[in-house]
């Protein structure tokens, strides 16, 4: 059989015939960023979406730090607004502001930004297909058949990066821990409309670990809730109350959305056999804030590394990325999930902490800068021992 690598170009490089070396299945941030990084590694590599690209994303498009550094130059045009100021409110309430003179966020539209991480790839060597869609997934003999609803792909590795609800998560077998739902306006920026260049906010709401948030960018603002799945109407009614509170209601909505966050147990696996899971499809985001283009980012680097190493023949490189992932993330998503049992219990503490003391704003702009991680911070022996005594 021919080799994929001698054949990138070809029509036709999704015949069985054909044997890639990785196969990425998934096209956003977790699975470009693989196949970039995999390609980098001297592999044959093949990204699918079942997706048209450029596409839309539910998404508020926020990059901290860590984000920032995964990303390859060609991306960083991506960034639309550097935010140096955030606003705080309870509730709806009066809001609490901080700024500062160097930027600690940058924002994105995710249907460019996700755009510009595929085209990265292809130029680092990959071959993209979008509007391909995933059937079914079979390992046998060495290889990875993935049947598609137009052909069958074969390759020695496969990364799923295919979302909450993807067909790879199921065959690797990921099991979540919780599920929230999150809905999203984007709202035509007008020269009357509020101004938000430079500046986020957030408001702490009345539901048991829900928030609202306004993300500016170019020409929109990004306006949004999140809370536990089960609710809806009450959801939808915290957006509208939201809208109303900062004066956003009679802006025009060009986009309405919702989307599904989840988050992975602790035993959750992230492998079968020649097959990786990133991202969203390995239930990789922090519980607390529900931020995963991190944790997307870092993972598909990490995955794409790792798959290009094994296709090589260094069987350990798979073994490895899962135990990477349990030593650097999952601290942090143990971390988030102990912080969003305290906000359910304690939203008025956790809004005094971050609007009102200089230490609380300290480490939540050491987060969005990246100087610091919540698992770093929560295995302080003095904020550990508070956060039990509150019985988190």
């Amino acid at each position: 059989m021919e080799d994929a690598g001698a054949r990138a170009t070809r029509d036709d490089d999704a015949s069985p015939d054909v044997i890639w070396d990785v196969l990425v299945v998934g096209a956003g941030p977790a699975g470009s960023s693989a196949a970039r990084v995999a390609a980098e590694g001297g592999a044959s590599v093949l990204l699918v979406d079942r997706a048209r690209f450029p596409r839309y994303k539910t998404c508020g498009g926020g990059l901290i730090g860590i984000s920032l550094a995964h990303l390859p130059p060609s991306v960083l045009p991506m960034v639309e607004q550097r935010v140096s100021e955030v606003r705080f409110s309870l509730r709806g309430g009066a809001q609490k502001s901080y700024r500062r003179g160097l930027p600690f966020l940058a924002l994105v539209q995710r249907e460019r930004f996700d755009d510009a991480l595929v085209k990265a790839a292809v130029a680092g060597g990959v071959t993209f297909r979008d509007a391909v869609v995933v059937k079914a997934v079979e390992e046998a003999d060495g290889l990875v058949t993935v049947t598609t609803d137009g052909a069958l792909i074969r390759a020695r590795v496969v990364v799923g990066a295919d979302g909450t609800s993807g067909r790879i998560g199921r065959y690797v077998g990921v099991r979540n821990r919780g599920t929230d739902l999150a809905l999203e306006l984007e709202l035509t920026r007008t020269p009357q409309s509020p101004d938000y260049d430079g500046v986020i906010a957030f408001d702490w709401g009345a539901a048991a670990g829900s928030y609202a948030w306004v993300f500016p960018k170019e020409k929109v603002l990004t306006v949004g809730v999140i809370q536990a799945r089960g609710e809806p109407q009450q959801t939808r009614d915290y957006l509208d109350a939201w809208l109303h509170t900062v004066g956003l209601d009679g802006l025009e909505t060009e986009r309405s959305s919702g989307h599904l966050t989840q988050w992975r147990a602790s035993d959750s696996p992230l492998r079968r056999g020649s097959v990786l899971v990133a991202g969203d499809a390995a239930g990789l985001l922090d519980p607390w804030t529900r931020e995963g283009l991190s944790y997307a980012l870092r993972s598909g680097c990490w995955a794409g590394e790792a798959a290009a190493a094994a296709a090589h023949g260094r069987d350990r490189a798979l073994h490895e990325y899962t135990e990477r992932i349990r030593e650097q993330l999952d601290p942090d998503i143990r971390a988030g999930e102990r912080l969003l049992r305290f906000f359910e219990r304690h939203p008025r503490l956790v809004h005094l902490a971050l609007a009102y003391t200089g230490t609380g704003m300290r480490l939540f702009l050491a987060v969005c800068d990246g100087t610091k991680t919540l698992g770093g911070i929560l295995s302080r022996p003095l904020l550990s021992r508070a956060l039990r005594v509150f019985g988190s």
